[in-house]
């Protein structure tokens, strides 16, 4: 069973913070950046990305509760760091899939 983590992240500018979270990750795990479209692919889970208005919709999937937990943080904290400025909130919710 695979487990999902969802967060719509309301913030100016989606489409850059998207493009940086990938860039960033890209140097070590396989990504994809296409336009306003990411996914970044950790040993761990997976984090698709979209940038639509002003909302960075972000969905995470890995196959354990621990691994999630793992992909939230380490999608969270760099997210945080990228944002400082702004400050978004960022909260997932999770389901399964």
């Amino acid at each position: 069973m695979t487990l999902v983590s969802t967060a719509d992240v309301r913030i100016v500018m989606p489409a850059r913070y998207l493009g940086q979270l990938c860039k960033h990750f890209g140097h070590r795990v396989p990504m994809t950046l296409d336009g306003d479209r990411g996914s970044i692919t950790f040993p761990f889970g997976t984090c698709v990305l979209m940038a639509a208005g002003e909302t960075l919709w972000i969905r995470l999937e890995a196959p354990d509760a621990t691994d999630l937990a793992e992909l939230e943080g380490v999608i969270k904290s760099h997210l945080e760091r990228f944002t400082w400025k702004d400050k978004p909130e960022i909260a997932f919710a999770r389901q399964t899939a």
